[in-house]
């Protein structure tokens, strides 16, 4: 069975409206499923857990997040048995870093096509943070310093929904990006890998840590990101004068800016990262709050995918 959980807000409320043509097609075709629109910050994961009790090892629940990539956050954290669970995604977000990192369909009603035929599925890590002794999980990354800081300032800005109805959602983050560059004041952090190799940084932009290549809308932070590698990507800024960094950040769109000097990419299966100051923090692009501290590791059990057949 199917079991859709519907952020009708995404894309500044067109989710709704994506929502009800998909519901349409569903009921066209007799296919049995069920949904739950979301209400407010955190339903996702209340629905995703409830989702999981109709599920067996054998006939395993398909649980669908249509969203953006924070929604993806909040049901991933849901999930309380991998093994009665199949997961799969239908894009109405804006920043969309989910799809382009998996070669999915950004079109909803194409992701929708594949999804019910469900011809191929693949296997996905699922990496965490604990919060409050609780875990949160994420399918593309969290961050600490300023790529967190400017996805918090995407999410509150009236200007993301004015970019969004022109069709250029990805480019509110390049925006506010270049503009919080001017204020940010780089700082130390700590870094430990595999709670073994501990490295310490004077000027810190930022850390990512990353299970898909993209983030923050189109930045190939860690090209060579694999999600079902067992292994975090990280990718730690540090020491570069301000207009360098100006220059540089265009070229993550691509994956060129690796090899610049003070652009460090690492990899790890788990991973502390300490701030000399309060941060923010952000998963899967959504608020993880502000705090010092950083912890992540991957869950041992692999969550099972609904993909394309290539």
């Amino acid at each position: 069975m199917y079991y859709f959980i519907v952020n009708p807000n995404s894309r500044s409320g067109r989710g709704r409206s994506i929502w009800n043509e998909i519901h349409q097609q569903l009921m066209l075709r007799g296919i049995d499923f069920q949904y739950c629109l979301t209400r407010y910050s955190g339903h996702a994961a209340e629905i995703a857990s409830d989702a999981c009790a109709l599920g067996t090892e054998s006939e395993p629940v398909y649980i669908i997040a249509v969203g953006g990539d924070g929604t993806i956050h909040e049901v991933l954290t849901g999930i309380t048995d991998f093994d009665r669970v199949v997961f799969g995604y239908i894009p109405t977000g804006s920043g969309n870093d989910f799809c382009r990192s998996m070669r999915l369909p950004f079109d909803p009603m194409e992701s929708l096509e594949y999804i019910l035929k469900a011809e191929h599925i693949s296997k996905m890590d699922v990496p965490y943070l604990l919060r409050n002794n609780k875990k949160s999980r994420f399918g593309i990354s969290t961050g600490i310093g300023y790529d967190a800081g400017v996805c918090q300032e995407v999410l509150a800005t009236p200007l993301k929904k004015i970019f969004n109805r022109l069709g250029l959602g990805k480019l509110i983050y390049l925006f506010i990006a270049l503009k919080q560059l001017i204020f940010i004041n780089p700082g130390k952090m700590t870094v430990t890998l595999d709670g073994e190799n501990t490295f310490s940084y004077d000027h810190v932009y930022f850390t990512a840590v990353m299970n898909q290549k993209y983030e923050g809308g189109g930045f190939k932070f860690c090209p060579d990101a694999q999600p079902d590698d067992q292994l975090l990507d990280v990718i730690l800024v540090e020491g570069i004068r301000k207009i360098k960094l100006l220059f540089c950040l265009p070229t993550a769109f691509f994956g060129k800016h690796v090899g610049i000097r003070g652009i460090h990419i690492l990899t790890c299966s788990d991973i502390h990262v300490h701030s000399a100051s309060a941060l923010p923090i952000h998963i899967d692009g959504e608020s993880g709050g502000i705090r010092e501290d950083l912890t992540v590791s991957i869950e041992k059990s692999s969550l099972k995918i609904i993909l394309p057949v290539v």
